[in-house]
């Protein structure tokens, strides 16, 4: 591959500094041009360029998110046989990359004295039933004058979110919102079963008196053990790597009105929205 780079990049810097560069031969790079090129070689550059094809479309479609594993996927159901680890390669060589990385900010607080509740859903994610197990969790979305806090239920069935909530800070009555929310859209049944992980708003007397005063069961994942809440994680990621990671907002108020959740309808109390996205019922 060294041979190939110095083919690239000869218009631009020298044979001989390149080949110095990289400690090969001027005479063995010659006679590397004068080899007819492999099957695998032309496989390469025909694969290449549907990999940076691939990219540059993730770039208008979801900014540049498209990892190894995503474009491996079009590629197949384009008709193509490559491995994931070759795309990974391909790639690495073009210098792509997927703009997936950001700083993380702990949302789970499980040091505190509150009881918990038993693991009862036991990663049972699969429901055949709408509002029979809901999973909770709270994320948030980076802004100039600080986190804006955004705590979501998720019906298992669908996977829609159904209930919502933002604020600036994380608190009981934010993820209490969140499910209120769901119980005013939806009518929830007795004996829903709300899942979540073991943080201080959720073991929150706040949080755990409507879940007693509307029947429902509680349901808490494992100390440190996130698949336990995977459909919840799932979703997180997607909203942050798809919408948010690669805007900037000035303020909390800009990123309700122009990120992925909008501005609050006037039937809704202040903390909560009304997003657009197919994600949300």
């Amino acid at each position: 591959m060294k041979y190939a780079f110095i083919e690239r990049h000869q218009e631009i810097f020298t044979v001989t500094r390149m080949c110095n560069l990289m400690h090969v031969s001027q005479s063995a790079y010659y006679d590397w041009l004068k080899r007819p090129e492999s099957h695998r070689s032309m496989e390469d550059r025909r694969l290449g360029e549907k990999v940076n094809k691939s990219h540059e479309k993730s770039h208008e479609k979801s900014r540049e998110t498209y990892g190894a594993r995503r474009i491996r996927q079009e590629l197949v159901e384009d008709g193509e046989s490559i491995s994931r680890e070759r795309v990974g390669r391909l790639m690495k060589q073009q210098g792509l990359e997927s703009k997936s990385q950001r700083k993380f900010k702990a949302t789970t607080n499980a040091n505190h004295d509150r009881p918990v509740a038993p693991n009862l859903l036991d990663r049972e994610f699969l429901v055949d039933q709408p509002d029979t197990v809901y999973a909770g969790d709270i994320s948030y979305i980076p802004t100039d004058e600080g986190w804006l806090y955004l705590a979501v239920l998720i019906d298992l069935y669908s996977r829609a979110v159904v209930g919502w909530a933002m604020s600036k800070r994380m608190t009981a009555q934010l993820v209490n919102d969140a499910l209120v929310m769901a119980i005013w859209k939806r009518k929830s049944p007795n004996g829903l079963m709300v899942h979540s992980d073991r943080g201080s708003q959720y073991a929150s007397e706040l949080y755990q008196k409507t879940i007693k005063d509307h029947g429902f069961i509680c349901s808490m994942s494992r100390r440190g053990s996130c698949w336990d809440n995977a459909p919840s994680e799932s979703f997180f990621h997607t909203l942050k790597t798809e919408l948010t990671h690669h805007r900037r907002y000035q303020t909390r108020q800009e990123a309700k009105a122009k990120g992925a959740l909008p501005p609050p309808p006037e039937l809704l109390p202040a903390t909560w929205a009304s997003p657009t996205s197919d994600w949300f019922a």
